[in-house]
């Protein structure tokens, strides 16, 4: 089966982050640039017993093509399980295996960068995949260590266990978010391996972008928390341009409000409320937006309130109080 993700150019990536990156937010960095979009990580074990809200959060939009899932999982076989669920479903290009999660509840059932400190189940683990999967290709999320780095090791064990290419972030598990990234090391991975590389870790800007993907010689680039309240980093990284227009800002954030009341409802004005917190970080009047949205549920209040602020930020570069009267106390 012929992937249809082509490495030709460097990929632009968006990284699964539990709680944001869920259909409405990867159709709009899909829309506006991002090339390949992976779901929120799934528990293998929610998967092999038909969970049907994880079963609902396989769904893609149709513009996320290719798309990816992410699964995490210790035994293989409920991996295995969970991986023949994933066949029968027809609109998953890719399987990723995160072997790079350092959340403690995560470690402590085994997954994760758990795995890192047990190589043997972890290539016992990516060869079934690759042998059971249906899909065009397999990805594995790692990090450098859990303790300590011996990236090379873990890098060349993915490669000769049959993966297509492999996300690197940049920290040893015990680095946890805060420790600075070794883009060297990223760079060292890549040197050593002949499948593509995609660096990942603290990329949240333009700029930065493009000096990993200099420093590493990467494959590409994975952003996650640079782009919660910015995902037109895909659109800047595809246009090669650092501006970006703030009629195409508006554009990015009404688009992603309106998929939000689309895939959960009139639920999905509540849930709006955090991307609204990130989107206007450093706009003047931010705090009285939050003030505002933060009461709100109704999503035709909410849009106008949203519409107002940011179209607001367009025309004349600085915010009045157009939401004055729907935030009355």
């Amino acid at each position: 089966m012929t992937s249809k993700l082509s490495f030709s150019t460097p990929i632009y990536a968006l990284a699964p982050l539990a709680g944001y990156t869920d259909l409405p937010f990867r159709n709009v960095v899909k829309k506006f640039g991002a090339d390949l979009t992976v779901s929120e990580m799934l528990s293998s074990n929610a998967l092999a017993y038909g969970s049907e809200k994880t079963l609902k959060m396989l769904e893609r939009s149709p513009n996320e093509d290719p798309y990816s899932v992410q699964i995490a999982g210790s035994e293989e076989e409920v991996v295995r399980r969970a991986v023949e669920v994933l066949n029968s479903q027809e609109d998953i290009d890719i399987i990723d295996l995160n072997c790079g999660c350092p959340v403690p509840k995560i470690v402590g059932h085994g997954s994760g960068s758990a795995l890192l400190n047990d190589l043997p189940r972890m290539a016992k683990i990516i060869e079934m995949i690759k042998k059971t999967s249906h899909k065009s290709t397999l990805s594995v999320k790692i990090r450098l260590g859990f303790e300590s780095k011996n990236h090379i090791e873990i890098a060349k064990l993915v490669q000769e266990c049959g993966a297509d290419f492999l996300a690197v972030h940049g920290r040893t598990r015990a680095g946890k978010f805060k420790a600075p990234v070794d883009y060297d090391a990223i760079g060292e991975i890549k040197a050593a391996v002949s499948i593509p590389v995609i660096a990942n870790g603290d990329i949240d800007s333009f700029e930065k972008a493009q000096w990993v993907l200099a420093h590493t010689h990467a494959d590409g680039v994975m952003i996650g928390r640079g782009a919660v309240g910015a995902p037109w980093i895909f659109h800047q990284l595809k246009t090669g341009n650092a501006h970006v227009d703030p009629l195409v800002k508006h554009a990015i954030i009404m688009e992603h409000f309106e998929g939000m009341i689309r895939w959960y409802g009139e639920r999905g004005a509540i849930l709006f409320r955090k991307h609204a917190h990130t989107y206007s970080k450093g706009y003047e009047g931010a705090s009285a937006l939050r003030d505002c949205v933060n009461r709100l549920e109704d999503p035709h209040e909410t849009r106008i309130v949203l519409d107002d602020f940011f179209r607001t930020h367009v025309q004349i570069g600085k915010a009045y109080n157009p939401f004055e009267m729907l935030c009355e106390c």
